[in-house]
């Protein structure tokens, strides 16, 4: 991200920095720090990509901050329930937040939350990126991006892009899709991971949107061929597949990533010393391994560059719902 970018969304960005970078006070709660076990509380069930992270970097903070770290499963309603828990949190940073790309999808998909997604958390740090993927059937006649993108031109609303849940930011990837490459095409939701592989498998769609991880698997077994990645670069579990961008799908840029926040006015000492943890966390070899296995690129961040994150996807996935012409829940 730019400094021109960076300014030029002062109005959004500067509340998150009232609440973060310029939480300053009471310097006396941050000394001593911690005096207690923290929790991080995660918007989604045991077992998940983000429920992962979260333990393989709790285990690593528990032993640089010397109290331990546990993690709180609270998923449910979009997230909005584990979020909530941490903005009505005592701001002394013992209770984090697992936030997400689709803690900025919730902020345009309901018309009203019990908290500011911008200014009632302190982001602290990024923990990791992980790919979306444009898949299709092994035997396939799409054997390109360009080749897909092409039939749908030639056939309007012909192709079916299969994702999950309406909302979801696979399913919002699906629908950047369309605008980003100016085809009309059907996208059709699924309840879950498991049955969008399911619908593909059984040719019930003609291409998937997913997140690359869970379909890794049936690549690998010659089920699937991906077609293209949807990061800034191609990923290191596919380096031979072109990301979209470099298929010619401007603006078809699309990524999930994790960070951590803390509840608003949590003084900058403290801020800073468990960015600091975080940020030694993710440079360990060990860590860095057990994400990629997950297929995560372990990634920390200054405060300020999750601050912006958070915003920047606020507003690009807030103007993909809106041209999607998804109705605010």
């Amino acid at each position: 991200m730019t400094l021109f970018r960076l300014f030029h969304r002062r109005g959004l960005l500067g509340a998150v920095l009232s609440a973060s970078v310029l939480a300053l006070a009471s310097p006396a709660m941050a000394q001593g720090f911690p005096s207690k076990g923290l929790r991080i509380v995660v918007p989604f069930g045991a077992g998940g990509v983000g429920d992962l992270t979260a333990r393989i970097v709790a285990a690593e903070m528990s032993q640089s901050l010397g109290q331990p770290v546990t993690v709180e499963n609270r998923p449910g309603a979009g997230g909005v329930v584990a979020a909530e828990t941490v903005a009505r949190a005592e701001p002394d940073g013992h209770t984090l937040f697992l936030m997400s790309n689709g803690t900025a999808v919730t902020a345009g998909l309901f018309k009203s939350l019990p908290y500011d997604t911008v200014k009632s958390f302190a982001p602290v740090s990024t923990l990791g990126t992980f790919d979306i993927a444009v898949l299709v059937p092994a035997d396939s006649p799409h054997k390109t991006l360009g080749d897909l993108v092409a039939f749908a031109k030639a056939n309007p609303n012909k192709l079916n892009i299969g994702s999950i849940n309406i909302g979801s930011t696979q399913n919002l990837a699906a629908e950047l899709f369309k605008t980003s490459a100016g085809i009309d095409a059907q996208v059709v939701p699924f309840n879950g991971t498991p049955n969008l592989i399911g619908a593909l498998r059984g040719k019930q769609v003609d291409v998937a949107v997913e997140i690359l991880g869970p379909a890794l698997t049936q690549i690998k077994a010659g089920a699937f061929r991906a077609l293209a990645v949807t990061g800034q670069k191609r990923s290191n579990a596919l380096p031979d597949v072109p990301t979209a961008v470099e298929q010619g799908v401007k603006g078809f840029v699309a990524s999930s990533w994790n960070a951590l926040a803390a509840p608003a006015k949590t003084p900058r000492p403290v801020i800073d010393r468990l960015n600091k943890d975080i940020n030694a966390a993710l440079a360990l070899p060990a860590v860095q391994k057990k994400l990629a296995d997950l297929n995560i690129d372990a990634s920390g961040s200054t405060p300020e560059q999750a601050a912006e994150l958070l915003v920047s996807d606020i507003q690009r996935w807030g103007a993909v719902i809106q041209r999607a012409g998804i109705e605010r829940q």
